[in-house]
């Protein structure tokens, strides 16, 4: 089963991955790691990435991720997946994908921006992501608000997983 959290910067992508891998008991990934050096410069740089910027990267999330799937095994991916055809990269309308949206009103994620330290993406870059982003449709992902302290919102992915 691949887990992707999905949402845009300063949702908690990372550390609430990191911290259902850990009570799931499987490897997590980092979206982030992915991306090309030339991404991450863009980024730092305060320029948006295009679509065509991130298909090779959802592509290598995707191939990574498959690679657990095809020894049976469990893997949490944080990944921004903005947009409907992202996802449809990643793969998630397969019956081994769960995608959970994290989600919380601007003001709240440009707080959380604002308090990270050492990250190549600067709050100036959570507009264009909400302007990007494409919610996902009903039944197409666990929507998640993050406006709660990490364990809770933990708790709640939990208790909302489906069965394997």
């Amino acid at each position: 089963m691949i887990f992707i959290i999905m949402g845009v910067c300063g949702s908690g992508k990372s550390t609430l991955g990191q911290m259902l891998a850990k009570e799931l008991g499987t490897d997590f990934l980092e979206g982030d790691d992915f991306h090309s050096t030339a991404n991450q410069k863009k980024m730092a740089n305060g320029e948006s990435l295009s679509e065509g910027d991130r298909i090779p990267w959802l592509e290598d999330i995707r191939i990574a991720a498959d690679q657990y799937l095809s020894r049976g095994d469990r893997v949490v991916v944080s990944c921004s997946a903005l947009t409907k055809s992202g996802r449809q990269i990643l793969g998630v309308e397969r019956r081994k994908v769960q995608l959970i949206y994290l989600h919380a009103s601007e003001s709240i994620l440009t707080e959380r921006m604002r308090m990270r330290e050492n990250h190549f993406m600067p709050a100036s870059l959570l507009r264009s992501q909400l302007d990007t982003l494409e919610e996902p449709e009903p039944g197409e992902a666990l929507s998640i608000s993050v406006d709660q302290c990490p364990d809770h919102i933990l708790d709640q992915i939990l208790s909302r997983l489906g069965p394997e």
